[in-house]
């Protein structure tokens, strides 16, 4: 028996049924084209009952523009990037655009995986704070694809980036840890390998420095241990370091108050702090976080932090992408995002 031929419904047929023209059909399905009400409802409806869907790919092929956005990201299992990738998604999606996600993480694959991006003629890029080195954009932007940074440094030209306020966070930080009482801080994060663990950790000790112009009694010194990552293995070890005897300068009292750049090193230097040094939080030891992370507001931890908003991180990097897509050209523009404290048991 031969095999039935499918048959797709066209933009043509769709015109015939409603009694309009070609170029009527293509107005209907574009948000911002100039059509009366009455005709798009007409066009609907025949689309409706053809069951007809808008070719993208065709539609694409004549406007010379893609909606396909590549979205280059890394450490899934963070609950704070999972949380922005979803936003992100989710804003490109109430934009028509078409998201293609890519793991960073792997760097063998990484390479291919942008060359893959570039075959499909994506309209523009976006990069988390995991992503690959900024090198690694310079194509993208040398073919006029625009290219916008999450949480990353600013120093790439033609790229633009959306960032969180990470000196007025660890500035918040700063403030919660004296006001709590601590008298001995430190700074716990990925100072080396991460932009964001380098700006919160100099926002840090400019924070305190200022506050001790400000009243002079309030002069701490600030001990700062660099971490490799910003995982919660990290903060166990970050903790192992910075509260064992064996470990501490001969004399040297432990910290009272701890920022850590990420909850998840917050997480499990508290968790140490704990189970392995006895101490209990915060009457011992205050500890302040960054991100607020689902686990911040378990019951177990109650972990006063430094909360991102995932949302505007995501609508002002898509906004600043959409805008390229319109004009390539022009300088590169930085959006800093505010943050908030959260306060919560770990440190009141």
């Amino acid at each position: 028996m031969p095999k039935k031929q499918t048959s797709w419904v066209t933009a043509a047929d769709v015109a015939r049924h409603a009694g309009v023209s070609r170029s009527a059909v293509s107005r209907a399905f574009s948000p911002t084209a100039s059509i009366a009400p009455q005709t798009r409802e007409r066009v609907m409806e025949a689309a409706r009952s053809l069951g007809y869907q808008v070719n993208l790919i065709a539609r694409e092929m004549i406007m010379q523009r893609s909606s396909m956005v590549g979205v280059v990201t890394a450490g899934f299992e963070n609950p704070f990037r999972a949380k922005l990738l979803a936003q992100i998604i989710a804003a490109l999606g109430r934009h028509k655009l078409t998201p293609i996600v890519v793991n960073a993480e792997d760097p063998v694959q990484i390479q291919q995986s942008l060359d893959m991006l570039l075959s499909y003629r994506i309209g523009g890029i976006i990069m988390t704070s995991a992503s690959p080195p900024l090198g690694l954009a310079r194509q993208y932007l040398e073919g006029e694809i625009p290219v916008v940074m999450i949480n990353r440094a600013s120093n790439l030209p033609g790229a633009d980036v959306a960032v969180s306020d990470n000196a007025e966070g660890a500035a918040l930080a700063a403030r919660l840890l004296i006001d709590a009482g601590a008298t001995r801080l430190a700074f716990v994060g990925p100072t080396k390998p991460s932009y964001n663990g380098r700006a919160r950790c100099a926002g840090f000790l400019r924070a305190t420095q200022h506050i001790a112009k400000e009243d002079p009694a309030l002069a701490h010194a600030v001990e700062t241990h660099s971490t490799p990552g910003d995982t919660y293995e990290c903060g166990v070890a970050a903790a192992h370091a910075l509260l064992s005897p064996q470990h501490r300068p001969e004399q040297a009292p432990r910290p009272d108050g701890v920022f850590c750049s990420s909850d998840l090193l917050a997480l499990g230097f508290i968790d140490t702090a704990r189970l392995h040094f006895g101490m209990r939080v915060p009457q011992d030891i205050r500890v302040v976080g960054f991100d607020d992370i689902p686990a911040a507001n378990y019951d177990n931890y109650q972990l006063t932090t430094i909360a991102q908003d995932t949302h505007a991180l995501s609508d002002t990097a898509i906004g600043l992408l959409i805008d390229r897509m319109n004009a390539f050209s022009g300088a590169s523009r930085t959006r800093i995002v505010p943050v908030t404290s959260v306060v919560r048991r770990t440190c009141a």
